[in-house]
């Protein structure tokens, strides 16, 4: 892979390569401030009603734990390529709770790189962003394309 500091191109990704792209650890206001915002259900915003629930306390939205792993997307190497944006995900699970206190471990893998077939300038390249906790429980997982510029010939 290369440095921070160089910029990443489609011929940059390899299938089956995996990259730590950063950690977080979630806080009880920080889970509450995201879903009263964005996901105002009561296991996400009330400690005291999520007691009652399924999950038997406060757990971060779903989209939370996405949000957060877009933001280190970015900071580790989308910030740094020649990215082109995306066409969507296709797949994201939420397979277990973030409680207040995790440290969640996000990680990318190159699932398979393809040249556009209707830009020639552009290479796809899908993966899948894995979240896991401190007991390497898996909690979440997104697989989607990104569009990269192909290298400038020399």
């Amino acid at each position: 892979m290369s440095a921070p500091d160089t910029l990443l191109y489609w011929e940059d990704f390899a299938p089956g390569e995996v990259l730590e792209i950063g950690r977080h650890t979630f806080t009880e206001e920080e889970i509450i401030a995201f879903a009263v915002q964005f996901d105002p259900q009561p296991f996400h915003t009330d400690p005291e009603a999520a007691r009652g629930t399924f999950y038997g306390g406060l757990i971060a939205s779903g989209w939370h734990t996405c949000a957060v792993g877009m933001r280190l997307m970015v900071q580790s190497y989308i910030g740094h390529a020649a990215s082109a944006g995306s066409p969507g995900v296709e797949n994201i699970r939420w397979l277990g709770p973030v409680r207040p206190g995790d440290t969640i471990t996000y990680r990318r893998v190159v699932l398979e790189t393809r040249p556009s077939g209707s830009r020639p300038g552009i290479g796809l390249v899908r993966s899948r962003t894995e979240a896991l906790n401190q007991h390497g429980e898996t909690v979440m997982t997104m697989e989607g394309w990104g569009m990269f510029r192909r290298r400038p010939a020399q």
